[in-house]
């Protein structure tokens, strides 16, 4: 006899024996017990959950005739009678299968119908059973609507599909629906383990949750794969077997590279990724396994009762990485695995991208102790100065104070307070060229401890500092190195201009009166308070009401940029450059030119771009200006197309901001309303 599969050997006869479906089992024998059948059922479920198997043991059930003969419908079959074994050998003449993937025509609907008007010749009920009835076509669907919603007393009608959204509507309201779940790893772990008992071959516990979890919920796909391991290992399951041939990673593998990414150790990680490939395991699975090991180790972190499981050997060692990991850690490295199944075939390699997967994590890691994670080979930006502090009492937060453009003296050295921050002389760093800007300093008060002794307001401000003492500077930072860092010629978005307040003769730690009109008698004096002096653009008016613009970059003006201003107007005007040709052109300085080469200079690296060169040189040629060549080098620019342009924008934009404070219906709606102008909302058409 030849060997049967175990898959059709070990095949449930009765619901009894049904595994993983006792929803669909019990509602199915409460409805034989109870009588109360239906005329049409659809099962519907994934492959290998059972949807054919519990057909058949319907069919059994509603034609079963007893051991004696003399049985009824029932829910528990008896196996022996002739009707269930013809059934069980596929040769029940009033039980018919069809199978819809084959036969999807209307012609096999209605050769089938046809036999519905007979009735059963060796039972009490004819069953039809079709298989994958979403194949069918729209045509044979209505061919059976009628005859599927008023079948004859005698008729069954047994619908199995893979893909319910495909079948109509209309065929499914004719229908009891029911929906075949996907069995658990642990349901068909312990089948499995069932199953070998009885076949009396011995097998590892590990290799068996291996076959359990690649079945993904089918029982015939575990069997199958039982069948398959059973040949591999010549009658003996072992885990190492199994592995080799699922294709599936070894779990150490998988642990070390957890490991590896707890310990941020990236070669570790690529050469764990390497001996994988030298194993030829697949890049899917091992992302697939760390999935499920990290799932594991995100509920050992936050359910710490479910740590251990000890009759599972995949949790043995994942509550040691599961305290070494953070949790957001954990959680993010989850997320990788799953997002980064979906780019392996992105990749020429699939390798290659296990490896950025992994890796990913370590550049997203976030550092002990840094406030911000920035590139290896970018340069941080300076630190902001220190504070000087002192220990006066301090003015409530929300009243900073804005001195009078008369007040607005320069400051003192502050040697003091930046002594005791750094022992050692500081080296001084360079300020930026002034730019003509008006500054009034701002009073803006610093926590520190209250003093007893207090100054009232209208106590007269100190003497000034004499005019020898020493320079004010700005100490090193431990972490820097001994010389200073260039400062940057393009200031921060946020600093348009730098500092042009001569720090010579006020001093930090005046009271508050130095810098606050003398209070009158209808005011009530306040504590003073040490204040730190910054310094702040004045509005041109003098009024804290109008919005405040943004002085333009200074530019000197050159003869050369004269003509570079025409060059490039005219070019923009005829739209011979855009884009990075047009930024290159604005951005850049003309320094000399004769009749074959003109000499150009930028800030930026990024605007000496080959391309951008070369087509703003065609530009040039095209428009009259003989066969020029470009030659761009790096440095300061004070004269460049778009420094003369934004002073001629900042021009027009004072014109205008100052029509709008002149304007008498503004003026009133300032005075009457207390009414303030939106800075930024002043637009030139």
């Amino acid at each position: 006899m030849s060997y049967l599969v175990l898959a059709r050997k070990y095949r449930p006869r009765n619901f009894t024996e049904m595994v993983g479906q006792e929803h669909v089992v019990q509602a199915l024998t409460n409805a034989l017990v109870q009588q109360r059948l239906h005329h049409a059922y659809l099962f519907t479920g994934t492959r290998g959950v059972g949807k054919t198997t519990v057909s058949r043991i319907l069919a059994k059930s509603l034609n079963c005739q007893g051991a004696d003969g003399q049985g009824g419908i029932t829910a528990e079959p008896c196996g022996v009678c002739q009707a269930c074994r013809d059934i069980d050998a596929g040769r029940f003449v009033d039980y018919t299968e069809l199978d819809a993937a084959s036969n999807r025509g209307v012609d096999e609907v209605q050769s089938l119908l046809e036999q519905a008007v007979y009735k059963p010749v060796q039972g009490r009920f004819k069953v039809f059973m079709i298989d994958e009835v979403h194949m069918l076509t729209n045509t044979a669907f209505n061919a059976m609507l009628k005859t599927l919603e008023e079948p004859p007393e005698y008729l069954k009608f047994v619908l199995a599909t893979t893909d319910p959204q495909k079948v109509p509507v209309t065929v499914l309201s004719r229908c009891l629906q029911f929906n075949l779940r996907p069995m658990a790893p642990e349901t068909v772990f312990e089948h499995l383990t069932q199953v070998l008992a009885a076949e009396q071959l011995s097998a590892e516990p590990l290799a068996l949750r291996l076959l359990a979890r690649a079945a993904r919920g089918s029982m015939r796909d575990a069997l199958s794969l039982t069948d398959q391991a059973i040949a591999f290992g010549n009658g003996q399951l072992q885990e190492a077997g199994v592995r080799q041939m699922l294709g599936s990673v070894d779990r150490s593998h998988v642990l070390h590279m957890i490991r590896a990414l707890t310990e941020g150790d990236g070669a570790a990680v690529v050469n764990q990724v390497n001996a994988l490939r030298l194993q030829g395991v697949s890049a899917a699975a091992t992302l697939e396994d760390m999935g499920m090991l990290l799932q594991r180790m995100a509920v050992m972190q936050m359910v710490p009762s479910m740590a251990q499981d000890g009759d599972d050997p995949d949790t043995q060692g994942l509550a040691e990485l599961a305290q070494a990991m953070p949790a957001e850690e954990t959680q993010l490295l989850y997320s990788l695995c799953l997002h980064g199944r979906t780019e392996l075939g992105l990749a020429p390699d699939e390798y290659a991208a296990l490896t950025m997967v992994l890796l990913r994590l370590l550049a997203f890691k976030p550092q002990a102790g840094s406030a911000e994670k920035k590139s290896p080979l970018s340069s941080p930006r300076p630190l902001a100065e220190p504070v000087a502090r002192s220990s006066a009492p301090v003015a409530p937060a929300s009243t900073a104070v804005l001195a009078p453009a008369s007040l607005a003296a320069p400051v003192p050295p502050v040697a003091a307070p930046f002594a005791a921050a750094a022992p050692t002389a500081p080296a001084p760093v360079a300020e930026p060229a002034p730019r003509t800007v008006a500054s009034t300093p701002v009073a803006v008060p610093l926590a520190s401890p209250p003093v007893s002794e207090s100054v009232p307001l209208s106590a007269p401000a100190p003497a000034p500092a004499p005019a020898s003492a020493a320079p004010m500077t700005r100490p090193v930072q431990p972490n820097s190195p001994s010389q200073p860092e260039p400062i940057s010629s393009e200031p921060p978005p946020w600093e348009d201009w730098p500092d042009t307040t001569d720090y010579a003769d006020v001093q930090v730690d005046q009271p508050v009166e130095a810098f606050v009109p003398q209070a009158t008698e209808q005011e009530t004096p306040r504590a003073a308070a040490t204040l730190r002096v910054l310094p702040v653009r004045e509005a041109p008016s003098g009024r804290a009401d109008v919005p405040t613009l943004s002085a333009p970059p200074a530019v000197q003006a050159t003869p050369e940029g004269d003509v570079w201003l025409e060059v490039v107007q005219g070019l923009m005007a005829q739209e011979a450059i855009t884009a990075l040709v047009r930024e290159l052109a604005l951005q850049s300085q003309l320094l000399a030119r004769d009749a074959n080469q003109w000499q150009l200079r930028v800030e930026r690296e990024t605007l000496n771009h080959p391309a951008s060169r070369e087509r703003l040189q065609t530009a040039l040629q095209a428009a009259g200006h003989g066969d020029v060549k470009l030659a761009i080098e790096l440095g300061p620019v004070t004269d460049s197309p778009a420094r003369r342009l934004a002073v001629k924008a900042a021009e027009k934009m004072v014109a205008a901001q100052a029509l709008i404070q002149n304007d008498p219906l503004v003026q009133a709606m300032v005075r009457d309303f207390g009414a303030k102008i939106v800075p930024g909302s002043i637009q030139i058409l």
